[in-house]
């Protein structure tokens, strides 16, 4: 009999909200963070925590991009979340080595913290003989982030839009929430092009700008213009798309928070983008056009950027199409 030593799992970054779809739709994007975890057969470790990132039941090294930022402690998001899945089924989590390659810029609206928690309890699931259906993974991770439009797409991949379900009478587990979840189709003609600058913005200060309430006159705009915007997507139709992109939930009042913010989008715009949003809480901003366009748009949004005294990393991508994906390695 053969049991499961090793996990690799590659999780994509996400951009959500797109503009009129706030906390409710995501898309899975051709950047990726990659995660090892391997089994060991020591209970824990003795040595305290120290910079090679030993401490507990868990040893951590991360390499890539803004490596010496991540912590290699238990405090680790990504092992918090493999903690979370045993927890969840009611088993104590083994001793594990994890390696973390980044390749999703970190607190920049890209889902980086999405990939951690997608990653770490898809790696605990397979590890742990896969006790969960992918539906039950799904589910756990919302609760875990909060909200679904960034770990449901780095889950599944593609673009989707997630809605509560019909409440059951009674409920069928009180303690969780249903949810319906559905694909988006993206047309290959839209192209997402990332601007990513070299400052961060939390995610805590982007939501602390929004108001508590809204006008009806404002909810119907952005129920009207979502609707639009996937009939965009999927057809690939400019003008619908420059429309579409326009939103009255979030972007008027984040938008102040992101310097250059217009410079950026009337140059993104000018060079031939649909339009131009925020991706996630920002400061990361997505622009949509067309394959004749991308590349005079990535060079416009990064000029602009310059003009503004921010270097900028401007990226033509596409959509992911396969979500987190996991390779098992297994020993006798």
């Amino acid at each position: 009999m053969s049991v499961i030593s090793s996990v690799s799992v590659t999780v994509p970054a996400t951009t959500a909200n797109l503009g009129p779809g706030f906390d409710c739709i995501g898309a899975a994007l051709t950047l990726y963070n990659e995660f090892k975890f391997t089994s060991l057969d020591i209970p824990t470790f003795s040595s305290p925590p120290s910079q090679g990132g030993e401490t507990g039941g868990v040893k951590i090294t991360v390499s890539g991009a803004e490596a010496e930022r991540v912590v290699t402690d238990e405090s680790n998001l990504l092992y918090q979340a493999f903690v979370k899945f045993y927890e969840h089924i009611e088993q104590t989590p083994p001793p594990i080595q994890i390696d973390i390659h980044l390749g999703v810029p970190l607190a920049r609206g890209l889902g980086s913290s999405a990939t951690a928690i997608v990653g770490g309890l898809v790696g605990a699931n397979l590890l742990a003989g896969e006790p969960l259906s992918q539906l039950q993974v799904m589910e756990l991770a919302i609760a875990l982030e909060g909200h679904p439009d960034n770990v449901v797409p780095a889950l599944l991949g593609g673009c989707r839009l997630a809605a509560t379900g019909v409440e059951n009478e009674p409920p069928r587990l009180q303690e969780r929430q249903e949810w319906e979840i559905c694909e988006i189709p993206w047309s290959e003609e839209v192209v997402p092009v990332v601007a990513i600058p070299d400052f961060e913005l939390s995610t805590k200060e982007a939501r602390r700008v929004l108001p508590t309430e809204v006008s009806r006159a404002d909810a119907i705009f952005n129920t009207a213009h979502l609707g639009l915007l996937l009939r965009g997507l999927e057809t690939g139709t400019g003008n619908w798309l420059r429309a579409a992109l326009q939103d009255k939930l979030h972007q008027p009042y984040r938008k102040a928070l992101i310097q250059g913010y217009d410079t950026v989008h009337s140059a993104a715009v000018a060079a031939g983008a649909y339009g131009m949003v925020i991706s996630g809480a920002g400061p990361t901003l997505l622009a949509l056009t067309n394959k004749a366009h991308s590349e005079a748009v990535a060079g416009a949004m990064a000029a602009a950027w310059i003009k503004e005294g921010i270097k900028a990393e401007v990226r033509s991508l596409s959509v992911d199409t396969q979500g987190a994906k996991a390779i098992q390695n297994s020993k006798l």
